[in-house]
């Protein structure tokens, strides 16, 4: 009998770097205003890695637990060399009638260990970098959930405790974890000792760091991508050094390499 993983087709040319998460994911593939994670790691990643995008808008760790084994390929498919995992922006929001998206603190972390540790990942041996939700400007965030209907689902106090949540996992899994929360919030002047209401609180004063980093107080703008691009790069570079596009090698060889040429299968 096969193994749960088997299949009839073969990889393909190239190994993956796969991102999973929410919207926050999926919505870095744009570029209609500017820069994009995605689309930048994928020119960083040309000819050495194809890069995935599987954001999926409004999935919590609870979903993305139901859907994991169609998000990741069977290793016969394709081997996942890299992966980032990049949820709690949906899961910190607050229980209400009409949105089944929150997800208690204590079962997020239990989800994320269950992702890193389900089965279609740990047959890809893949190096994982965890990402914590980013801050969230309350302010903006109550006039978006006001046009929905809504009272604000979102904190920034809720929103920093699913954060820490993220390093708890990261660093009981012993796995390197993207900080975006701290990052963007030292940004926005805070400091770890101050016990003051966070930047982004409705009781503090708008914060023109945020907004430019946040798009609609959760999601972000170019320039929060690229502060996210750029310290992924850092991260990458301390855990996984053989990882960065650098350090791998072309899958195909360059036009004018004539030694692999010589030696390349007609």
């Amino acid at each position: 009998m096969g193994s749960a993983f088997s299949c009839p087709v073969s990889p393909g040319l190239y190994e993956q770097f796969l991102l999973f998460g929410d919207s926050i994911t999926e919505f870095s593939e744009k570029q209609d205003v500017g820069f994009g994670f995605a689309p930048a790691l994928r020119y960083a990643y040309i000819r050495r890695l194809e890069v995935v995008n599987r954001g999926l808008s409004g999935y919590n760790t609870a979903m993305a637990l139901k859907v994991i084994d169609r998000v990741i390929p069977k290793p016969c498919e394709a081997r996942v060399r890299l992966m980032t995992i990049f949820f709690g922006a949906n899961d910190s929001c607050f229980p209400t009638e009409r949105s089944n998206q929150c997800v208690p603190l204590p079962d997020f972390k239990a989800n994320l260990i269950k992702i890193v540790r389900h089965p279609a990942v740990t047959a890809h041996a893949s190096r994982i970098v965890l990402i914590t939700p980013p801050p969230i400007d309350e302010r903006t965030q109550q006039a978006v959930d006001l046009t929905k209907g809504f009272a604000l689902r979102r904190s920034a106090e809720n929103t920093r405790r699913y954060a820490e949540a993220v390093c708890e996992v990261g660093k009981e899994l012993g796995l390197p974890v993207l900080d975006l929360w701290s990052i963007f919030m030292l940004q926005a002047g805070w400091k770890p000792e101050a016990e003051k209401p966070l930047p982004g609180s409705l009781d503090e004063a708008p914060n023109e760091e945020l907004a430019r980093l946040l798009i609609d107080g959760l999601h972000l703008t170019p320039a929060g991508y690229q502060l996210m691009y750029d310290q992924f790069n850092v991260v990458l570079a301390q855990a996984y050094p053989t990882e960065v596009p650098t350090r791998l090698p072309y899958i195909l060889p360059r036009w004018d390499d004539e030694g692999a040429w010589s030696n390349f299968p007609s």
